[in-house]
């Protein structure tokens, strides 16, 4: 009889808990058991792993009855990233490898039959995650996601590209390896923790004509964190405003982008291209409350956390399901979502700005000057009720994006740049952190007023337009909030009565129908 231990890590949330493969080897009848609550695609493994081993040309233990653990044995593991630690478990238990030096390592790794190593979701996530627990172990990764590893600071990263490249470095001593021992291990790599340049392609605010309110607006939500709801016709472009609002959001951190990289990776949609980049969001209006939030069994991160310090866009706002709009509540409080299971429970960051669009009504027309709205007061009415009045109150700007002119469309001139709006939003935020720590529109109870500064005349205003239009307690902070953030704009220490105009303007209501 022989046991062996090999580690690697799970994927549940971006904690990547340790997972230890136990292999045991005895005597019996021939078996290839595997236990400890797997996915059905860990449990395919066994096939993988028996036709990668020979055909590598390694020994596999036919005559033995194997049993693979993966402990602890409450927690759930998918996907293909225990191939490598379970051959590597089956060798050390064979004696095919020096299973003593193998620890100090983490493994993990997808198996082709031929032996080839294939890359899995979630490297980044793992690796961060070893740097947040202070464990210095190496991790052993496939080609891609090696390189994916490397990118948080002070990683120890191993690249392997062959079964067999991670067999000659624990082969017992004085041992030959199997089949080709004699060629050197070019495919056992480690790789230098190198973080990339932050990539600033995308497109840019300047193809916008005209809509100097909109671009007042995001300018402000940019500075100061908020939300926004843009409101009008078809072709105004809402859209197009939108997809360029995170060319104006200052440069992310290095914590921020390992932070939006490590729940990519976990969904399996990182890209070396887009490091540094503010994700942009967009999804369709048909998406369930599970696609936004998250869900499934193991959880996995929604729209919201892939949203993670960028922007989550949502057009033709009033199309989702209530349910998926109405679970966007908390998170947009938050800026972070829980998801509970009956076995399990993950915690997913979601700080994320979001940008909704909508039309006024069914038809898309109503207030337009260009076109008469052939909808009824009932059809827009119901059009409009599909939002909440809690979901709306936590939307801090809402603008109205009119139609232009197909004169002042062609004639216009070519708006202003985004770097220029990013310097403006840089320097306003950089004001807000430096005074508080955070942006505007994260501050809460006593912060706003130790912050605000507001001025007496600037109060007696909002308390006058708070009353008038039927505020709530929500309402009026985020108001306050908004101001702070114009103040910041503008350079002034306090907040002016100006300010707080500018920002009432932004709480009004959808458009009713006469």
């Amino acid at each position: 009889m022989s046991l062996a231990l090999v580690q690697s890590r799970a994927l549940l949330g971006l904690q990547a808990p340790s997972v230890t493969v136990e292999v045991h080897l005895a005597n019996g009848l021939p078996s290839f058991t595997l236990v400890g609550l797997a996915e059905v695609e860990v449990k395919e493994a066994r096939e993988r792993v028996r036709s990668a081993l020979q055909n590598a040309g390694l020994e596999f233990p036919h005559n033995k009855r194997i049993t693979v653990n993966l402990a602890p044995a409450d927690l759930p593991k998918d996907s293909g990233r225990f191939d490598l630690p379970i051959a590597l478990g089956i060798l050390a238990a064979s004696g095919q490898v020096d299973a003593s030096r193998l620890a100090g390592y983490e493994f993990a790794g997808e198996l082709s039959l031929s032996g080839e190593l294939r890359p899995v979701r979630g490297a980044l996530a793992t690796s961060l995650a070893l740097q947040t627990q202070q464990i210095t172990a190496q991790l052993v990764l496939p080609p891609g996601s090696a390189e994916e590893a490397a990118l948080v600071p002070a990683a120890r990263v191993v690249r392997a590209r062959h079964l067999l490249d991670v067999v000659r470095a624990f082969l017992p001593q004085g041992s030959v390896a199997a089949g080709d021992a004699d060629v050197a291990n070019d495919g056992w790599t480690r790789l230098q923790a190198t973080p990339m340049a932050a990539s600033t392609a995308g497109p840019d605010m300047c193809d916008v004509k005209g809509q100097a309110s909109a671009k007042r607006a995001l300018e402000i939500a940019a500075a100061g964190g908020h939300s926004v709801l843009m409101a009008g016709p078809p072709g105004s472009g809402k859209s197009m405003l939108a997809l360029r609002f995170a060319g104006l959001l200052p440069a992310m951190t290095v914590d921020e982008a390992l932070e939006s990289a490590a729940i990519a990776s976990l969904a399996g949609r990182f890209r070396t291209d887009q490091w540094g980049q503010r994700p942009t969001a967009a999804p369709h209006h048909t998406a369930s409350a599970v696609a936004l939030v998250g869900g499934g069994s193991p959880p996995r991160p929604g729209e919201i956390s892939l949203a993670h310090n960028g922007i989550l866009f949502l057009d033709e706002l009033p199309e989702f399901p209530r349910a998926a709009l109405e679970a966007l509540r908390e998170p947009l409080e938050t800026g972070h979502i829980t998801i509970s299971r009956a076995a399990q429970r993950a915690d997913f960051p979601a700080r994320f700005q979001m940008i909704a669009a909508m039309n006024p009504c069914p038809c898309g027309y109503l207030g337009s000057t260009q076109r008469a709205c052939r909808c009824t007061p009932d059809q827009v009415n119901r059009y409009q009720a599909k939002l909440s009045g809690p979901l709306l109150d936590r939307i801090d700007l809402h603008v109205e994006v009119p139609a232009l002119p197909a004169d002042q469309l062609v004639q216009a001139p070519a708006g202003e740049a985004s770097e220029a709006i990013r310097e403006r939003v840089a320097q306003a935020r950089a004001v807000a952190l430096a005074r508080q720590g955070k942006t505007n529109q994260a501050l809460q109870g006593q912060e706003i007023d130790t912050h605000l500064h507001l001025q007496d005349a600037a109060a007696k205003f909002l308390n006058t337009a708070a009353a008038r239009l039927g505020w709530s307690a929500r309402s009026t902070h985020r108001a306050l909030k908004v101001a702070r953030t114009i103040a910041d704009l503008a350079g002034a220490p306090s907040t002016e009565v100006g300010h707080v105009a500018e920002a009432v303007q932004y709480r009004r209501v959808l458009r009713s129908p006469i």
